[in-house]
C-alpha cells in the first residue's frame, strides 16, 4: 500500500485528496502546517509527498529545501495557486519534482501521483562506483583511479545521476528534468556546456573514455572494457 504525506492546510481540499486516496488503496498521513509538515517529511516513510506551496508557519517550499538537503528524496508533487512560469520554475527548482496548479482535477493529481512512484527509486548506498569511477555521496567528493576531480555543484549532480544510470541513454530532455528540474526543454546549449566540462574532468588525454556523446540522441556513462 503506497504511503503519501499530504502537507496542506485547506481542510476541504485535504479531505476531497485524503479520500480519494484513500479510496485507490493509498495511505494518507496529513499535516495541517508546514512545521507539523517538515517534521513528518524529516521522519521519512512516505513513498511521496503532496506539498502545498502556501502554508501557515514554514511554506512549503522551505520545506521541500531543508527536506532535499538533508538527503530526504521522497518525490514531491506541489500543490499552489501560484501558476506563472516564474513560479513554477522555483517550485521545481526547490527540488519539487512536478508541480500542479489549484485548481486541479482530482484524476489529473491521481495521475501525476502514479507517474512519481513509477520512477526508478535511487540507491541508497553512500558510495558509487563504475569502473575506475568513485563519488562519495556524503563527503561530495569524486575520484577517477584515485584521482580527485574537482566538480562544481551541478557537475556533481550530473556525475550522480549519470552513475545511478550506467549504460543507459540519457536524453537532453532527460537531464534537463532530472538535473536541472525544469518540466520543459528550453533553447539552450546548457547540458552540453555542463557536459564537455564534466568529460574533460573525468575523462584526461590518455585514458579510457567513459563518458559517450551518442550523436543526435544525447549521452551514456559506461565502464571502460
Amino acid at each position: 500500500m503506497p504511503k503519501v504525506l499530504l502537507i496542506e492546510d485547506h481542510d476541504e481540499t485535504a479531505q476531497q485528496i485524503a479520500a480519494e486516496l484513500a479510496g485507490r488503496g493509498y495511505e494518507v498521513d496529513r499535516a495541517a502546517t508546514g512545521i507539523e509538515g517538515l517534521d513528518k517529511a524529516r521522519a521519512g516513510g512516505a513513498d511521496v509527498m503532496i506539498v502545498d506551496r502556501l502554508l501557515p508557519g514554514i511554506d512549503g517550499l522551505t520545506i521541500i529545501e531543508v527536506a532535499r538537503q538533508e538527503q530526504v528524496r521522497t518525490p514531491v508533487l506541489v500543490l499552489s495557486a501560484l501558476g506563472a512560469v516564474d513560479d513554477r520554475i522555483r517550485g521545481l527548482r526547490a527540488g519539487g519534482d512536478d508541480y500542479l496548479t489549484k485548481p486541479f482535477a482530482i484524476l489529473e493529481l491521481i495521475a501525476r501521483i502514479e507517474a512519481l512512484l513509477r520512477r526508478p527509486g535511487e540507491s541508497r548506498d553512500t558510495v558509487l562506483r563504475v569502473g575506475p569511477l568513485e563519488v562519495d555521496l556524503l563527503e561530495r567528493t569524486a575520484a577517477r583511479g584515485g584521482r580527485p576531480l574537482d566538480l562544481l555543484p551541478r557537475e556533481f549532480r550530473l556525475l550522480e545521476y549519470m552513475m545511478r544510470r550506467v549504460d543507459q541513454l540519457l536524453t537532453r530532455a532527460m537531464l534537463f528534468e532530472e538535473v536541472w528540474n525544469y518540466k520543459f526543454v528550453p533553447q539552450s546549449n546548457l547540458v552540453d556546456v555542463h557536459m564537455g566540462r564534466l568529460r574533460r574532468k573525468v575523462d584526461p588525454a590518455g585514458q579510457p573514455p567513459m563518458i559517450l556523446n551518442i550523436r543526435g540522441e544525447g549521452f551514456m556513462l559506461r565502464a571502460p572494457s
